[in-house]
């Protein structure tokens, strides 16, 4: 059962065992023989400005983007009935899906920083949701996603930088006294449904064998009229295009400032420009 007032008031929903053990099995070995197929160079998705060494393991095994454009299991992956049927419910209308992600995270890869998708995707009105696949299990040791609960409810807050001895993405968002992240195990087969402003993030994979491999799939809201340019076309669960405008880069977003004692977030100025927003 799909947890929406717990959506409502954290910004997710975790539903368990969404996913059979065959099918995580095939969906797995398919993306490996993919890993195999297709050249690292091709898809290498590090940061430029990544300070860390040729041996990060995220050089052999970096992540695949946007797979559903040239496979055939992604996209069905993409439309599946079931994660429409929960993402309706969640969001009150069916939307339209924008973006697949397959994350290896072999042991020793660093995580992602704390972020917020929708500062990727821009779209207006309204905000993304991403459906994120556990296919192996997920623990603290091998880096697990982390949440902010009720960070939703916030505007896109201004970007920092990270640190990239623990993340393979060079900005962060900094967080306010009382205001933390809590890991989010699962198991391989659950899926995690959260809001595009939810603040998240993962630990790095500090075991010495185990993968964390994730398959992840990003909508827009289905009353949404922009979204970035990277991640268009949009499609709709019968897989037809969407004819939908384009956002820009930049725009305003939020910083923590101190009033009356307490934290509150201010809209200052805006995001550079040139922040390079497709990493995602």
């Amino acid at each position: 059962m799909t947890n929406k007032r717990g959506f409502d008031q954290n910004g997710y929903a975790l539903i368990p065992g969404l996913y059979s053990g065959e099918e995580v099995d095939l969906l797995l070995r398919h993306y490996m023989a993919m890993h195999e197929r297709e050249s690292a160079a091709e898809n290498q998705d590090l940061n430029d400005t990544s300070t860390v060494s040729g041996a990060d393991p995220l050089v052999k095994w970096p992540r695949l983007m946007q797979m559903h454009r040239r496979d055939a299991t992604s996209l069905n992956w993409l439309l599946d009935p079931r994660l429409n049927h929960v993402l309706s419910d969640l969001m009150g209308i069916s939307p339209y899906a924008v973006q697949t992600m397959m994350y290896f995270k072999p042991a020793g890869a660093r995580g992602q920083a704390l972020h917020q998708d929708n500062f990727y995707l821009r779209v207006s009105p309204g905000t993304c949701i991403a459906a994120w696949l556990a296919l192996d299990d997920c623990d603290t040791e091998n880096g697990c996603l982390q949440v902010v609960p009720g960070s939703h409810q916030w505007p896109i807050l201004c970007t920092v930088p990270a640190d990239t001895s623990t993340s393979f993405t060079d900005v962060t968002v900094a967080l306010a006294e009382g205001h933390h992240a809590v890991n989010v195990p699962m198991k391989a087969g659950d899926v995690l449904f959260f809001n595009g402003q939810l603040v998240h993030g993962s630990l790095p994979n500090q075991t010495a064998n185990r993968f964390r491999r994730s398959l992840i799939a990003h909508y827009i809201a289905g009353e949404a009229e922009q979204v970035y340019k990277w991640y268009k076309p949009a499609l709709r669960f019968d897989g037809t295009e969407v004819d939908i405008g384009t956002s820009e880069r930049g725009g305003t977003c939020g910083t923590w400032v101190t009033r009356n004692g307490a934290p509150v977030l201010e809209i200052v100025g805006e995001e550079p420009n040139d922040t390079i927003l497709g990493r995602h």
